[in-house]
This record gives structure tokens, sequence and C-alpha cells, in this order.
């Protein structure tokens, strides 16, 4: 297994080894479960010594991005699918479970330099880019919840190149992308205005709506408003003492 050495420049050695394995690993090059190569491997494609080697498996770990097993290598981690409080869930995997048939509309993809209500959500840099979507989740043929979704192309580069009018974002940032950190908010309101109408409800309608953001190390992945029709909607969770 062979990888392609690149100049080394200004950068250091270990930052510029670290940085090719987590393009490879967020790209969705090396998918979850894919073997990292050995350390033996990365001595040699990189002529460095084991050292180094071993401090950027350790920082990537760390980081949750790979998964280090004795004598079996490393592998890239499976995205973490819940948290301590609440689940991070699959729409479509969630109204399949109910019985339903799941149905999906991409109603707007734009990419974008971020917009100043942009940066107040995903605490993004001046000039960096966004991906903004607004999509339709169905049950049954009936919508189950609007999504409005930032993403940020600077954490998650193979955002990019994804079909999302075949593949909806919530599935695939849950099914490919790791995370360390979320933050939910729970909010009741009426629905207004083009939720309303994308939603087929009267306005006034009583909605849930459930906004997360997910960072990993620091940096900011995702922010989500997900609006459901109050109706349609239940939020359960079981704990035990010790949380």
């Amino acid at each position: 297994m062979s990888i392609e050495q690149k100049p080394a420049g200004t950068v250091a050695l270990y930052q510029r080894i670290r940085t090719d394995l987590e393009t490879r690993i967020l790209s969705g090059e090396w998918p979850p479960g894919y073997r990292v190569p050995f350390e033996h491997e990365l001595m040699e494609s990189y002529a460095c010594s084991r050292m180094t080697v071993n401090k950027v498996l350790s920082a990537l770990a760390a980081a949750g991005l790979v998964v280090r097993r004795r004598r079996a290598g490393s592998f890239v981690s499976r995205p973490r699918a819940q948290s301590a409080i609440l689940q991070i869930p699959d729409l479509k995997a969630e109204v399949e479970k109910r019985g339903e048939r799941y149905g999906f509309k991409l109603l707007k993809l734009t990419k974008r330099i971020a917009t100043a209500h942009d940066k107040a959500r995903l605490a993004l840099g001046a000039r960096d880019v966004v991906l903004a979507l607004r999509c339709r989740h169905e049950a049954d043929g009936e919508p189950f919840a609007i999504e409005d979704r930032l993403i940020n192309p600077q954490a998650v580069p193979a955002a990019l190149q994804q079909d999302f009018s075949v593949t909806p974002p919530n599935s695939w940032l849950v099914g490919q992308v790791p995370w360390t950190e979320a933050e939910h908010r729970i909010i009741a309101c009426n629905a207004e205005g083009t939720d309303a109408a994308d939603l087929k409800i009267d306005p006034g309608t009583a909605c849930l709506v459930i906004e997360r953001k997910t960072w990993r190390n620091g940096e900011p992945i995702t922010a989500v408003r997900l609006t459901h029709p109050g109706h349609l909607y239940n939020l359960i969770a079981r704990f035990t003492p010790a949380g």
C-alpha cells in the first residue's frame, strides 16, 4: 500500500502526515472500518521514524477519527450514533421503524460565502464557504419534517461532491462524519410562512423544533433546524440516575 508523498515545504512532517491522513478519512476516501496503513508502511511512505507515526496515530485516535487495536492495526472510526442525552436520529430509519414509507425531497441547495446569520449559527470565519440546504422528509407521503441545514465544507470537504438530491444530508452525516460534541435545543412554536407551506399545514399549527449543532474538536461541522408538525413527533429519553 503506497501513499503519495508531498513536498515538506515549511510544514512540520508530523503535521503533514496528520493532515494527509485526516483528509483521506474526512473526504470518505478511507470509509468507516477501513484499515489505516500499518506503522511500518507509513514509516516507509513518509521516510520518518516510528515515533512520528505513533504520535500521528495517537492524535487521530484522541480526535475520534481512528480506533487502534493491539496487533490488528488502526481502523477508521465508525461515527458515534448518540450523545449522552439525546440520540442524533437518522430520519429515514426513524420513519421506517414506525412502519411507514419514507420519502425525501431536496427543496433548495446553495453554496455561498457565509452570511452574518450563517456565522451566528455555525461560528464560521470571515469569507468561509457554507453549504445551505432545505429538505422535506415524508412519512407515507405526508410531510414529517422540514430540515434547514448548514454544513461547513472546510471541516467536511466531501459534502461539496455529495449528491444530496439522492442521499438526505441527515442520513449522510450520521453515517459518515465523526463528531466529538453536540448541542441540542428543543423549541415549541407555531408554523408560519414557508414552514407552514412546505409542511402542508395551516399557519399557526403547533410544531416541535429541534436545533442541533455538532463539532469535531472545536471545529463546527453542521447546524440544523428540524421542524416537525407537533402531532407527528415524540421525544422519549430513558436514562439512569448516573446519567
